[in-house]
């Protein structure tokens, strides 16, 4: 399977034979270019012009903006409401993605902590999708102790400070910086060949460069 990262919390993944999925698509009016993305699937972590645009793709049959469970051309979708530090900001839903050989999670908006029943819920997760750059999300180093907690073979993080976004966020150094990795080179897309490619020991942080 292939993934690829498009900017904040945009993410496209694919595998021959099973539905392509695009994460939190984006309104340009955040700063990034439009998006002109094709899917079968579309989820939504959370009412926002950062996540919702609908508009940026086409072709796709279904659109996930709630908790529940979910199965679409071979891969199983399960959202979880995940908490707001705030009663006045919209629900965020986490989103976890099983394909045949690998499990993605997607945290979205995630603003607070997971407690250790909503990390259960996300059962086994091979990549981690987590918010690093602080804003309404989690900040560098609450996105690294949570990497510890739900031990990822893989993070990559998103919805910190790239060219053009109008968003204030931090930049990513600093979540490497809590990490204790440096020199990690930018990756234009991440592919998986089998669950046996996936790191075995401790988790890998991996870098992409968004395809903008």
């Amino acid at each position: 399977m292939e993934l690829t990262w498009y900017g904040l919390s945009c993410f496209r993944m694919t595998e021959r034979g099973a539905a392509t999925i695009v994460t939190d698509p984006y309104s340009p009016k955040i700063g990034l270019p439009a998006l002109k993305l094709k899917s079968d699937v579309v989820t939504i972590s959370h009412d926002a012009a950062g996540h919702n645009s609908l508009k940026g793709v086409t072709q796709y049959e279904h659109a996930f903006s709630r908790p529940g469970e979910f199965e679409v051309g071979g891969v199983f979708i399960h959202g979880i409401a995940s908490p707001r530090d705030a009663a006045d900001k919209p629900q965020n839903t986490m989103y976890v993605f099983n394909y045949t050989n690998v499990s993605i999670a997607h945290l979205g908006d995630l603003s607070g902590m997971l407690t250790q029943s909503q990390i259960d819920e996300l059962g086994q997760v091979n990549i981690l999708l987590l918010p690093v750059g602080g804003g309404n999300t989690l900040t560098a180093s609450q996105a690294s102790e949570l990497v510890a907690l739900i031990e990822p073979n893989i993070v990559i993080p998103m919805h910190y400070a790239i060219k053009g976004l109008k968003i204030e966020l931090s930049e990513v150094d600093k979540f490497l910086k809590e990490m204790g990795v440096a020199d990690v080179e930018e990756e234009n897309s991440l592919k998986i060949t089998s669950k046996s490619s996936l790191p075995e020991e401790g988790t890998q942080v991996v870098i992409l460069q968004p395809r903008v």
